[in-house]
């Protein structure tokens, strides 16, 4: 009896699982029903757009025609009454009862006279998509400043329009136009969403996380302060349904007034001190806080800041008065953040400008911490991937003369950032290498007896791993800081391969200190040393090295010019080129003193 109900049991639990499975089974067709009905629809919408953009193109196509016929007509009128039987006509029919006036005017009429230039059919301009780029639509707009009722005229800084970061990460941003500068860059930003759009805008590409500012303007002010908004209540729990981590930046304000707001979200941070949440910190930008310089270069005088930064300026204007004044004299209290965009820029602060300070403070700046790994920190807490390109470094070390080898090796030990070292010279300098650089991977090739110093680096260049790639020349001298600071120019540039133009030089004979090109800092320019070549290791691998000992980095920039591949020139310090006497040198560069080259150059 039992087994019988048993059975029955489980006949009725199958007739159940059965009667579900075919009622899912039913709205499944229903909805592939109504998925086929709305692709149709689709279908027809897509060919309706496609008939309206035809239309629209003849439009186009119709009305450049017209304008150009209203131009011939326009030339042609013209013409005629510049033609001298025209004027001839005019001149006889307005003197003709006035000899005097009639003789003016055949003498007029007499008189060569430009033609207008007959009209060219232009191709119809057709619509453009928008520009998506990181600061495409943000650039500056005023060009003028003011100080003691004079004019100055600017050529604004150009803000750039990538690369991105992180391509493979997309982000729904809600800030206000400071943060957003320092964030566009860090992967792929979606912005300008409104509580009323946003759930049309973000599926055209959905994002990975959303971050939202306490912003102080626009549409989404009433939403996150106080009370939390219907329309912010909406898109997080968009974000929910989809996976898409939530995120709040608390930046400015009282934080008590986004408390309800931010507790809705997964995950909150801040930059105030005094509020118990994770920190999340300003970082320069390198994209648009960089002392690449304005092309009008700087005004020779020391602002205030209000002088500086009027308050009618939007965040692309104040990126060129960063760049504009010899120096910034900050009073007490200025932002910490605000401190570190104005150095990052190379722009000394205080009364006077001083460009070793400078450089110094845009070093400490950048070691403060950036945007990306201020990001990378955020990636990290919220438990998506923070991966992106790197900026680890191999070094190839040719030692020709065995004299030299202490020397060249201490000078590599003193860097940071070093993964590798590619040493090519005599069979004692790779036991040394291991012993001065314990923590580098050492690759040790012996040479050939009649092999150049370009031979050896190109032969170096197939065993760099890292992803840039450094030539030292074991006969000069190189600060601390040296790798790190060329490093830091891949962030802003967009050259393949960076070193100095602009550097000092030491001749031992004369004991003289010079300095050569010191207006060749933080440029594009021709040709590097070679000697402070650091380059993208597929770049070098492509170009190669030409097997000569004197003169082969000549060859590389050569080569460089050639296939269009742009070189950027840094800063001059950090770096001396030591030779007993260079007449070349002497007749290119400025005696700076008889002495010590490093006192100048190793900051």
């Amino acid at each position: 009896m039992r087994d019988a109900v048993a059975q029955a049991e489980r006949a009725a639990e199958l007739a159940r699982l059965l009667g579900a499975a075919e009622a899912k089974l039913a709205a499944a067709e229903q909805s592939a029903e109504e998925a086929r009905s709305l692709a149709e629809r689709l279908s027809e919408a897509e060919e309706r757009l496609e008939v309206e953009r035809t239309a629209a193109e003849k439009l186009r196509k119709d009305l450049a025609e017209q304008r150009f016929q209203a131009e011939v007509a326009n030339w042609k009128l013209s013409s005629i009454k510049v033609a001298r039987w025209n004027r001839l006509g005019d001149a006889i029919k307005s003197g003709k009862s006035n000899p005097v006036r009639l003789a003016k005017g055949l003498r007029g009429a007499a008189k060569p006279v430009k033609r207008p230039i007959a009209p060219k059919r232009k191709p119809p301009t057709s619509a453009k998509a928008k520009d998506e780029r990181p600061g495409a639509a943000y650039q500056a707009t005023s060009t003028t400043r003011t100080l003691g009722g004079a004019s100055f005229k600017l050529k604004p800084f150009r803000v750039p329009t990538g690369p991105n970061t992180r391509p493979h990460l997309t982000a729904a941003v809600i800030a206000d136009p400071h943060a957003e500068a320092l964030l566009r860059y860090e992967w792929r930003q979606t912005t300008g969403f409104t509580p009323r759009d946003f759930a049309r805008v973000l599926p055209l590409e959905v994002p990975h996380l959303l971050v939202v500012e306490s912003v102080a303007q626009g549409p989404w002010v009433e939403e996150i302060t106080g009370e939390p908004g219907e329309g912010l209540k909406a898109l997080l729990a968009w974000c929910a349904e989809r996976g898409i981590r939530t995120v709040f930046w608390h930046t400015q304000g009282d934080v008590d007034a986004y408390a309800a707001a931010a507790e809705l979200f997964e995950h909150r941070f801040t930059t105030d001190l005094t509020v118990a949440w994770p920190r999340l910190q300003f970082g320069v930008q390198p994209r648009v806080h960089n002392p690449l310089p304005l092309s009008g270069g700087r005004i020779d005088r020391v602002l205030t800041l209000d002088q500086l930064l009027p308050g009618h300026l939007t965040y692309p204007d104040v990126l060129t008065s960063y760049r504009w004044p010899a120096a910034v004299d900050c009073p007490p209290g200025t932002p910490q953040w605000r401190l570190a965009e104005l150095a990052a820029c190379g722009t000394p602060i205080g009364t006077e400008g001083d460009t070793r300070r400078a450089h110094v403070a845009l070093r400490r700046a950048y070691q403060m911490g950036t945007m990306t790994e201020r990001i990378d920190e955020l990636l990290d807490a919220i438990g998506l991937p923070s991966a992106r390109a790197s900026l680890n470094t191999s070094v190839l070390l040719p030692i020709m003369d065995p004299f030299l080898m202490e020397h060249a090796l201490a000078q590599v030990a003193k860097q940071s950032g070093v993964d590798q070292l590619i040493v090519i010279g005599p069979p004692e300098s790779e036991l040394r290498a291991r012993d001065v650089l314990p923590d580098v991977e050492i690759v040790y090739r012996r040479p050939h007896p009649a092999m150049t110093e370009g031979a050896m680096l190109d032969a170096g260049i197939d065993l760099c791993e890292a992803d840039l790639v450094a030539v030292m020349d074991p006969r000069d001298v190189y600060g601390p800081h040296y790798l790190s600071d060329l490093r830091r120019a891949f962030l802003f540039s967009t050259a393949d391969i960076v070193g100095k133009a602009a550097f000092y030089a030491h001749l031992r004979k004369p004991q003289a200190t010079l300095l050569k090109q010191p207006d060749a800092e933080y440029a594009y320019l021709p040709e590097i040393a070679g000697a402070t070549l650091l380059a993208r290791r597929n770049t070098l691998r492509e170009i190669g090295f030409a097997d000569l000992t004197d003169g082969w980095d000549e060859v590389l920039m050569r080569q460089c010019r050639t296939d269009g591949i742009k070189v950027f020139s840094a800063d001059r310090f950090g770096y001396v080129r030591v030779r007993d006497e260079d007449r070349w040198l002497l007749g290119a560069a400025h005696l700076v003193e008889y002495g010590s080259a490093e006192p100048h150059a190793l900051i």
